[in-house]
This record gives C-alpha cells, structure tokens and sequence, in this order.
C-alpha cells in the first residue's frame, strides 16, 4: 500500500488496522521520518483503537519504509547537447522527462540507445513543448536547449509563468542571447526578481569548450548540486 500526504493506492483491508496506519505513515512524512518503523496491533474487540473496532482475532505486524519520490528533471531539445546529457542522467535516480518538438529526436530506438541505469525515461513528441512543461509536476528541475530560439523563449515564458512551482530553470546559451532573452521576458510581463531564477549559460563557471559532452558535463555538475542542496533542505524528500 502507498501513502502519500493527501491519497492513498491499494489496500492493506480497512478498518482501524489500515486508517491508523495511515495516520502513522503521514506522521512520518510530515516529519521527514526516513527510518522504517514496524507497527503491532492486536485484532481483538478488547484492544484499544482510535477508529473502530476490529474483532478478526490475532495481531498484525505492518512495516512502514518511507520512499524518497526521485526528483523529475525534464529536458526540452534532445539534439546534440541534450542528448549527450541524457546519457549522463540516464545513470542517476531521476524521472527523466525527454522533450522535442522534432519527432525524429525522441524516437524510440534512438532514445533505447542512451545506457542502461536507474532513471526512469519518458520520451515526448511535442510540437508545442510548453504544454509538457506545464504538466511537469511540482518541484520538476527544467532544462531548456531546444533547436530553435524562439522555441527557447516561449518555454522560459511558461517557465516563469508557473512562479516558484518548479524547482530550477537553465537555458543553454551566450550572454548576447540571455541579454535577449531578459528584455523580452521583462516585455511580457515579468518581473526581474522572477527572470533571476533562470540560469543562464548552463554549466558549472569556469568549465570552457562547446564540445557537447563537455558541456552536458558541466550542466549535469551544477544540476546534481542543485539536486544535492534541494536534498538537504528537504530530507523528506
């Protein structure tokens, strides 16, 4: 049985056995409790309970293991750069949400020759990326490289147009494009405060070439730092 902090999936068969235990299980996620914990409870009408008696007979044991949920990184351009860091995220327990709005680029025996490793990959054809993005669920770290400038633009837009929903935005490029960049999204409407949480150029400072791998290196450096802090201001995950 899942637990989350609002839903449940499956069952463990009701009554107070399963309702205290998902009282428990929610205790330990507000609490960033990551230890598991074994709970007893008797199954008799004589034993003590909080939501209804259970007269089956016997004891239960239910062992509660917080799950840590892996964050979501989506990339948006699986061309050069793009692709070359999927092969490097593709190694990490990341939901790895791979976007083109170019069918060829996210076709499936291109993408089943990144290597193996513990990602979970999903692949999107999306002539119109920014409605993926839009989807992306809370938290989701985006990086953006996309073929086409103005392609870019639009998902720095709807980027900023979720606020402080997501958890870190990058755009590949030079600082002519991001100078660009900043004039048009300050000419659609957003404030300077919110155009600083993007990032651009991508990468750790100081790492030069234009090679793609060296700059899908680079980018996944400052991405697992990134990932790293949001881990530790939030062991629960």
């Amino acid at each position: 049985m899942l637990v989350t902090d609002q839903d449940t999936v499956d069952t463990i068969g009701g009554g107070n056995l399963e309702e205290t235990v998902i009282e428990r299980a929610r205790e330990m996620l507000r609490d960033g409790d990551r230890r598991p914990e074994l709970m007893e409870m008797k199954l008799n009408p004589h034993a003590p309970t909080r939501h209804g008696r259970q007269c089956c007979g016997g004891e239960a044991e239910v062992l509660l293991e917080p799950q840590q949920v892996p964050p979501t990184v989506a990339i948006f351009g699986i061309g050069h750069v793009g692709f070359e860091l999927a092969h490097v995220l593709r190694r990490h327990r990341l939901v790895l949400q791979l976007v083109d709005s170019r069918a060829e680029q996210v076709a499936p025996d291109r993408l089943g020759s990144l290597p193996e490793g513990p990602a979970r990959v999903h692949g999107h054809h999306a002539p119109a990326p920014e409605t993926v993005l839009r989807e992306l669920p809370d938290g989701a770290h985006v990086l953006i490289m996309t073929h086409d400038h103005a392609e870019d633009l639009v998902l720095c837009d709807a980027a900023l147009q979720r606020g402080g929903e997501l958890g870190s935005i990058g755009v590949i490029g030079s600082d002519a494009k991001w100078s660009r960049f900043r004039t048009q999204l300050r000419a659609a409407g957003h404030q300077d405060t919110a155009i600083d949480r993007i990032s651009c150029p991508l990468g750790l400072p100081g790492v030069g070439g234009k090679e793609p791998a060296v700059i899908a290196l680079s980018t996944a450096a400052a991405l697992v730092t990134t990932l790293q802090h949001a881990q530790e201001a939030d062991p629960a995950g």
